[in-house]
């Protein structure tokens, strides 16, 4: 499989790197598009002076590609490229707002464009709370186009005890997006008894 990865700047480098760990470990070549603002984040969040993609798979790995934000000459510019789904995570604003109205003066936002055109899934993972009536707006224009939008909003039905497992929570979910098996613990199941979460 191929997923064209980007991550904006957004809060939210944890879900970019948890997904992108999941994708390695499945196999998946992943082609990533990280926004000035989006290295930033990485630099913010997780400590990056640059973008590592080995650190961002978790493992060095010849599976991640990275490509420059500002080559709208690429191949993922391309409908000509084929490949399985685009998820956006962490998805900014600004980026929703460029995606919703077509734009494409970049490379995350002609990819989506152009995975949009060619009826391919594409994921954008929202982290705004709470949302502008603008964003309200975008979000309509794009469920309409046939995005699926998938905010960061973990479920705590698992109980969860640390920042990882709610982590993992929304990174699973958008695994199963875009059709990429793993093994982290998503899977709602009744039978199952688990601890309750520790009340402060």
């Amino acid at each position: 499989m191929d997923i064209v990865t980007a991550i904006t700047g957004a809060s939210g480098a944890l879900y970019a790197q948890r997904f992108i760990h999941g994708l390695v470990r499945a196999g998946v070549n992943v082609h990533l598009v990280v926004s000035p603002l989006g290295r930033r984040l990485l630099h913010d969040e997780l400590g990056m002076e640059t973008v590592d993609p080995a650190a961002l798979a978790g493992t060095p790995s010849h599976t991640v590609t990275l490509y420059n934000y500002n080559d709208v000459g690429s191949k993922l510019a391309s409908g000509s490229f084929l490949h399985d789904g685009m998820v956006v995570v962490p998805c900014s604003s600004n980026t929703l707002a460029e995606v919703a109205h077509g734009l494409g003066d970049n490379l995350i936002s002609r990819a989506a464009a152009v995975t949009l055109k060619e009826r391919r899934r594409l994921v954008l993972v929202h982290r705004e709370m709470p949302l502008s009536p603008i964003d309200v707006n975008n979000y309509k224009a794009l469920s309409d186009a046939g995005v699926v939008l998938a905010s960061a909003n973990p479920g705590f039905y698992l109980n969860p005890t640390t920042v990882l497992e709610v982590v993992d929570f929304v990174a699973g979910k958008l695994l199963d997006l875009v059709g990429v098996r793993h093994d982290l613990d998503t899977r709602w199941d009744p039978k199952v008894k688990r601890p309750p979460m520790a009340v402060i």
